[in-house]
């Protein structure tokens, strides 16, 4: 966002609705923020040109479409010369079990977090994919057991947020 706009009150309640429910209608967000129809309308196109809101989508459940593994996948580079960085930032992105991956701090160089079918799936992707990708050093591996917490909106509505 640039700094020609600062975002109101108005704008965090319009974000905080939207990212929970995605699907609702200019009219009934508009009844929600006590705003016209037009004036909504303006605000979100607002939103979205200044990149706030960067897409809509649908949330998929992983378990549901027979994806039974979320992992935690930690990657150290041996070296990390721009080349092997870039190379590694293109293989990863190029990988459709790759759903989020993150340069990181501490002990490791990056955390991707992975969506597998099976146990054998994992066992290729490590094997046959990540640990081919050239000056990758060192792979750790979390299952996750159980999901406790996972959503996708930004606590917006506290004080501090809607200063």
């Amino acid at each position: 966002m640039t700094n020609q706009h600062k975002l109101d009150k108005v704008d965090f309640r319009i974000l905080d609705i939207l990212q929970r429910k995605g699907r609702i209608s200019n009219a009934e967000l508009a009844r929600r923020i006590s705003l016209s129809q037009p004036a909504t309308h303006a605000r979100l196109k607002r939103l979205e040109q200044s990149g706030v809101i960067r897409a809509y989508m649908a949330l998929l459940d992983k378990e549901t479409l027979g994806f039974e593994m979320l992992c935690f996948v930690h990657v150290t580079l041996e070296k990390h010369r721009p080349e092997q960085v870039a190379n590694f930032h293109a293989s990863v992105s190029d990988m459709p079990e790759v759903i989020e991956c993150y340069h990181v701090t501490g002990d490791y160089d990056y955390l991707l977090k992975v969506v597998m079918r099976h146990r054998r799936d994992l066992e290729g992707f490590l094997v046959d994919k990540l640990s081919r990708i050239s000056g990758v050093g060192r792979v750790h591996t979390s299952v996750v057991l159980r999901e406790v917490k996972e959503t996708y909106a930004l606590p917006l509505l506290t004080d501090d947020a809607a200063s």
